[in-house]
Formats: C-alpha cells, sequence, structure tokens
C-alpha cells in the first residue's frame, strides 16, 4: 500500500490519503488531545510528539501538527504509523 500526503489550504495540516479504505461508513472521526478513538491508528498518530490532532474519513487521515514542528520531522513518523497498521 502506498501513502500519499497531499497539502491543504492549511499550512500546518497535511491530508494522507491511501488506496485502501481506512474507515467504515459515511462518519468522519476527529481526535483532539486528551482524547481517545477506537480506532488504534488515531491514537497512534496523535501520541506522536508533535501532531496537535487528526480527522479521518474513509480512505484519509489528516494531521494536524505543532507551530513548532516542521514536516520534514514529522511526515515519515506519520508514514512509519500508517505503515505499521497495514496502509
Amino acid at each position: 500500500m502506498s501513502v500519499r500526503p497531499e497539502t491543504t489550504p492549511n499550512p500546518n495540516a497535511i491530508k494522507f490519503t491511501t488506496d485502501k479504505m481506512i474507515f467504515q461508513g459515511d462518519d468522519s472521526i476527529s481526535v483532539k488531545p486528551g482524547e481517545t478513538s477506537e480506532h488504534a491508528i488515531m491514537n497512534d498518530l496523535l501520541d506522536i510528539t508533535g501532531v496537535d490532532n487528526v480527522f479521518g474519513y474513509q480512505n484519509f487521515i489528516t494531521v494536524n501538527k505543532g507551530f513548532d514542528v516542521e514536516w520534514e520531522e514529522l511526515t515519515p513518523k506519520v508514514k512509519a504509523v500508517f505503515e505499521q497498521h497495514g496502509y
């Protein structure tokens, strides 16, 4: 599987899209600091230092970072979590 990072209008958010469905149904999932999700991938992404919140729907997850973190540092860690979950 491949994970494709895509820029968004928000410079602090990147959309990570996969070829495989991550979330079934038509409901989106949003997880903020201090919250947990029934979806382990969302919790694992939020555990990465520098990740502020995550939003998922069907075959993508948008990761929002803190202002003091660079995407060059964060993107490989995010991709590694996707790989650990089989994407």
